[in-house]
């Protein structure tokens, strides 16, 4: 059977978005004083949405799979889903008298964002809300935030074990992405280190920014800017240790990282993935509107790749190519162009913001626009 499309489930959620003045978070947002904002936005966030939309936006058949109350914001969320294809809604099911999930965000141009986010009915999503006989017909499954959705990192993440030893017995590629957990909140105080030691054997694809892979391995806060080289690999190699077969880690204007093991499904395999260790970095945006969805985007265009059958790094190029095309508009998916407009971007010279690595072993391969690292085998 000839696979295609990707299934996505995990959060969804609704986003509102006030137009906040060029300046950061600490001038605008002060206690007793009132900051007068430009016009308020309403967009769908989280996993489902940024990364499942996307994918649709550049191509991928995509089937969305999230839960939603029966109010106006969960109204809300289907009515815009459905601007994209009047059929993206369907695989978000209501359930009756429970309250949606909506999150405000909070993001001034040129700036790191920050959220106030209601879980709602996020919280309630286990594995039996996944429809395992869509994955009969799809080449991948994603899957997006569990440190917001209760069930899947409670009992040391029994749920969330459950649905991808599932989905991986379906013989789909697997792919899971992170959030970063409420450090003073019951996600904050999980076992992630033995919830990741659980899961990732049944991991193809692990997509986390590096600070969320901090946090969850050590418990403590490190800026994704702020984490060493050197750090990032040692968190990729602690992942790949773990079981999960594919790295991918996203270091915020640093661009993105990846690196693989040696174990790796045959599609991915036959297609140069085996052992790889690879930095790409990011391109320049025009202007940088809003960095809301970024990482979503970005795993959107990793995923686009790989349904591609591209090799590691033209899927890495595509991956921030598409990211920097999200952080040109305010909201997660206004910025998302479509595969050809997005390749011949690329392919025009598009250029990159300068990253340069000094650890030992670190190269610039100057063909493909990034470096390679030493536990790289094609160093």
């Amino acid at each position: 059977m000839t696979r295609v499309g990707a299934v996505i489930a995990g959060l969804i959620c609704l986003d509102v978005i006030p137009a906040l003045p060029d300046q950061g978070l600490e001038s605008t947002l002060r206690p007793g004083q009132t900051t007068e904002s430009g016009p308020i936005s309403f967009h769908t966030g989280g996993a489902v949405a940024n990364t499942g939309i996307a994918l649709f936006r550049l191509g991928i058949p995509v089937h969305l799979v999230g839960l939603v109350g029966d109010d106006a914001v969960g109204n809300t969320i289907r009515q815009l889903v459905r601007e994209d294809d009047a059929g993206l809604a369907d695989g978000l099911r209501v359930v009756p008298g429970t309250a949606s999930p909506c999150t405000i965000v909070l993001s001034p141009p040129a700036s790191d964002r920050a959220f106030i986010t209601f879980p709602g009915t996020n919280h309630t999503f286990g594995a039996d809300d996944v429809p395992y006989d869509r994955l009969s017909s799809a080449r991948l499954f994603h899957f997006g935030y569990p440190p917001y959705m209760q069930r899947m990192y409670s009992a040391e993440g029994d749920e969330l074990l459950v649905m991808f030893r599932r989905a991986k017995a379906a013989g789909v590629l697997t792919s899971l992405d992170m959030a970063y957990p409420e450090a003073r909140g019951a996600s904050g105080r999980a076992n992630w280190r033995q919830i990741l030691s659980r899961v990732l054997p049944f991991v193809d694809l692990f997509l986390p920014s590096a600070d969320e892979l901090w946090f969850m391995l050590h418990g403590e806060d490190q800026p994704a800017h702020s984490i060493p080289q050197e750090v990032v690999s040692r968190l990729a190699s602690e992942a790949l240790e773990m079981g999960a077969a594919v790295v991918g880690l996203k270091v915020g204007e640093r661009g993105f990282y990846v690196r693989t093991g040696d174990s790796l499904p045959a599609e991915l395999a036959s297609n140069g993935w085996q052992k790889r260790e690879l930095w790409a970095p990011c391109f320049k945006a025009t202007t940088v509107t809003g960095t809301t969805g970024a990482g979503d985007a970005t795993i959107a265009g990793l995923l686009a790749g790989i349904h591609h059958d591209l090799s590691p790094e033209e899927a890495l190029t595509a991956a921030v190519a598409v990211g920097a095309c999200c952080v040109e508009a305010p909201d997660a998916l206004s910025g998302i162009k479509s595969w050809p407009e997005t390749q011949a971007r690329i392919k025009a010279g598009w250029p990159r913001v300068s990253l340069h690595l000094n650890g030992a072993g670190w190269r610039w391969n100057r063909s493909s626009a990034l470096w390679v690292g030493p536990g790289d085998s094609a160093h």
